[in-house]
């Protein structure tokens, strides 16, 4: 981490201001019209599987899982995973990631979604969605819907839209 004191916590209610901020200078205003964002208007993240990086009491990275289902399918949708601009390529972001993806798995968490890079999500085990196997609201380059197994075969016969996990939207 090159010399920083890196600090992995689980999110918590407070920080919300703070990753709002950070998701304003890295994404944007555009951010709204994404396709992950029209899921994140009817389901929360989890806050148990959400996760920010911090070097002292300064938060410089974020991550986010929420609840979804691909079909009939349980699974989460990660992201967004944002990194102050001035800390990436240190690994934060692959650490957040990776605990992301340990207590996903330690809840009982079989499929993992999102929409990114493959070559960089790929180093933590991210594939390519299967050209018309899932569909998504709204505009979504589909050469970036990624998907991991946290249980091997979990994805097999897996397809349909994702949508929000109704069973856990806000009414």
């Amino acid at each position: 981490m090159n010399d920083l004191s890196l600090t992995i916590l689980s999110e918590s209610a407070g920080d919300a201001h703070a990753i709002e901020r950070l998701h304003e200078r890295t994404f944007g205003p555009g951010r709204f019209v994404l396709s992950a964002y029209r899921i994140r208007e009817h389901v929360d993240h989890l806050l148990d599987l959400s996760f920010t990086a911090r070097v002292g009491t300064l938060l410089v990275g974020s991550v986010r899982q929420l609840p979804i289902c691909v079909g009939d399918t349980p699974a989460l949708l990660l992201g967004p995973l944002t990194v102050e601009p001035p800390f990436r390529s240190r690994g934060v972001g692959r650490l957040l990631l990776e605990r992301a993806l340990k207590d996903a798995k330690a809840q009982g968490h079989r499929l993992v979604l999102l929409v990114g890079d493959e070559p960089y999500y790929s180093r933590v085990g991210f594939k390519q969605v299967a050209k018309g196997r899932v569909t998504m609201p709204g505009p979504v380059d589909y050469s970036r819907l990624l998907v991991t197994e946290l249980v091997e075969g979990a994805f097999e016969g897996v397809s349909g839209p994702v949508v929000p996990d109704w069973s856990k939207a806000r009414i």
